[in-house]
């Protein structure tokens, strides 16, 4: 039997983009950012729809964040870039995803005028799926009973969905943001569906060496969210090969600095080719402890040691319960 390929998703950058063929359309509408396991839900029921219906399935958002246009000063961190969400959306099997430019001119459009001149007339909106939170228009003036209204209005159907939950918490990115940034990166990878990574490239003039016999990475600096200071267990890939890894965020207090780095001590690892452009990506497994400062360079190399020995013996135990 012939393999399957997938179909590459689709990347719209503006509403004059899309063909007069990608008509009609099951769509939802969200920020998705970290594309956790309640926007995959939402995103499964679009393409499901849209297949029984012979219609496209898309997903439409926003670049940037609508909060780091409408209030810069809360200085909102994303779980995904938009280069990261848009590969996560991709994953999905979804046909396209409408990224509209978000503009404060766009957050002045009233709902009743989004609903029909973008979803109606531009899009051809024949079902729209939206999570029951889900609010749309000038200053978030409409929720889901007037995007009903408005849909029966129009003649598109609009199905609601109730959050997610797992272990008793809501599925959210407001929730998982906050799981991150204490450094919860276990029950985060339970809620997003996947372990929490960052991208990034190796730090300027550092790239990789070797401390305590181990190797390491530097990761420059990179405006996405950052677990909380600590030790942790990870996997860095390096251009595409995976290495598993300990990491430490924070300012490494041993040795006097302040500055913050993102360093790797990589298990795995054997020599490669490494540039300041090598992409990288840092994904976040467990916590182990919290960063301290030792009394001497010595105490800080058998630390190491005993957060080396936990983290093999952790990528052990998930290979034989892999096999």
């Amino acid at each position: 039997m012939p393999s399957m390929t997938m179909r590459r998703m689709q990347i719209f950058r503006s509403l004059s983009e899309l063909p007069a063929s990608f008509r009609p359309t099951v769509a939802t509408i969200g920020n998705f950012d970290g594309v956790h396991r309640g926007h995959q839900w939402v995103i499964h029921e679009v393409i499901a729809r849209a297949r029984a219906l012979g219609a496209r399935s898309l997903a439409i958002t926003f670049d940037p964040h609508p909060a780091h246009v409408l209030r810069p000063e809360t200085g909102l961190p994303l779980i995904t870039p938009l280069s990261q969400k848009l590969e996560l959306i991709s994953a999905t099997g979804i046909d396209a995803t409408l990224v509209l430019p978000f503009t404060r001119e766009l957050s002045h459009t009233s709902a009743r005028a989004f609903a029909t001149d973008v979803l109606k007339e531009r899009l051809s909106v024949i079902e729209l799926h939206e999570g029951e939170n889900f609010r749309f228009g000038y200053r978030a003036e409409a929720g889901v009973e007037s995007l009903e209204a408005l849909g029966h209005e129009l003649g598109f159907r609009v199905s609601i969905y109730s959050p997610r939950a797992l272990r008793g918490n809501a599925v959210s990115s407001s929730r998982i943001r906050q799981l991150i940034a204490a450094g919860n990166v276990s029950h985060a990878r339970a809620l997003l569906g996947r372990p929490f990574s960052i991208t990034s490239t190796p730090a300027p003039g550092r790239g990789y060496g070797t401390r305590y016999t181990v190797p390491t990475i530097n990761l420059a600096p990179y405006p996405q969210l950052i677990p909380a200071v600590g030790v942790y267990i990870t996997t860095l890939t390096v251009a595409g090969e995976r290495f598993n890894a300990v990491t430490n965020v924070g300012n490494r207090p041993t040795f006097g600095e302040d500055s913050f780095t993102i360093e790797s001590h990589l298990l795995n690892f054997h020599p490669i080719e490494l540039t300041e452009q090598t992409p990288l990506q840092l994904a976040f497994l467990k916590r182990l402890r919290d960063e301290i400062r030792w009394p001497s360079p010595e105490a800080l190399r058998e630390q190491i040691g005993r957060d080396v020995h936990k983290a093999q013996r952790y990528f052990s135990l998930c290979q034989a319960l892999a096999t």
